[in-house]
């Protein structure tokens, strides 16, 4: 085996000239595609961040806006309750006050014909015990005995006429 110089030396300008091209016309290009790509990954991926992060902020404020909205339903449920509950307590009290006037209306009507019924009774007692006078004083009776009976009779003349 011999080493032949010249072909060796005739492969290395060829590799030389050959490297040479590559490097000016097919690295150079192929390398600035690849480091553009690698700044579109980049870019890419900086954006994709970015977005996760507002997502996250967003779910974040959804999350934050459905409790508020829960609290203020329950705030809503609960002034709901007392405002029925005062309506109520209002109502009690109206009811209330209508029956403590209707029963001061009866008391008063009650004690309005017990006033007349004993005025009534009374002139008709009046007019009983002139009735009697005018009867003694006709008969003209003379015995206590008989006046007694006299009064008697009248007072079951009276009883009876209840």
């Amino acid at each position: 085996m011999s080493l032949h110089w010249e072909s060796f030396v005739m492969t290395l300008i060829a590799f030389g000239i050959l490297y040479f091209l590559l490097n000016k016309y097919a690295f150079g290009p192929l390398f600035s595609v690849m480091e553009k790509r690698r700044e579109l990954i980049q870019n890419q991926l900086s954006e994709a961040s970015a977005t996760r992060e507002q997502a996250i902020a967003f779910v974040e404020e959804q999350k934050q806006a459905l409790q508020q909205a829960r609290k203020e339903a329950h705030e809503i449920i609960e002034q709901s309750k007392q405002t029925s509950y005062k309506q109520a307590a209002e109502i009690l009290e109206q009811a209330k006050e209508q029956a403590v006037r209707l029963k001061d209306e009866a008391v008063r009507d009650i004690e309005s014909e017990k006033n007349k019924a004993v005025q009534e009774l009374r002139s008709e007692l009046g007019s009983m015990s002139v009735k009697i006078a005018s009867k003694l004083l006709e008969k003209e009776v003379s015995t206590d005995q008989a006046q007694e009976q006299l009064v008697n009779q009248y007072l079951k003349e009276v009883g009876g006429r209840q």
